[in-house]
């Protein structure tokens, strides 16, 4: 299990209530094992950050970055935070809700593709042990 700040459970609880129309768009693509057979979870705390997705059999984080995310101190902060993540084994991808919006199937073949390389990745990890 990924450590986590049990503080974010009820913040996080909020965002599943209240997903934005992108988050709300990929959930119909991620949801009930459609992608390459495993669970996806939404908002889900790990370490002290929420993510916006996360795939624990492939040990993948899908994150979404909104209009805020171009501000001045944003990228810096993402990037800072993508690297904590990291170093817990994780791997994040990172699409714009634009992206969502105008080719959610793009978004998703490439969601598929780095779901299975992570699989292979962590199965090949797990029988080296």
């Amino acid at each position: 299990m990924r450590p986590y700040n049990p503080n974010l459970r009820a913040p996080a609880r909020d965002l599943r209530t209240n997903q934005i129309p992108a988050e709300q768009l990929l959930w119909t693509k991620l949801r009930r094992k459609q992608i390459a057979g495993v669970p996806f979870y939404r908002q889900k705390p790990i370490g002290n950050f929420i993510a916006d997705f996360y795939c624990a059999a492939a040990k993948l984080i899908i994150e979404l970055d909104g209009k805020h995310h171009a501000e001045t101190n944003r990228p810096a902060h993402d990037q800072e935070r993508t690297q904590r993540l990291e170093a817990l084994g994780l791997q994040v991808i990172r699409f714009t809700n634009q992206q969502i919006y105008q080719d959610i199937e793009s978004v998703i073949i490439q969601i598929t593709s780095q779901t299975i390389a992570r699989l292979q990745t962590v199965n090949a990890e797990h029988k080296s042990e």
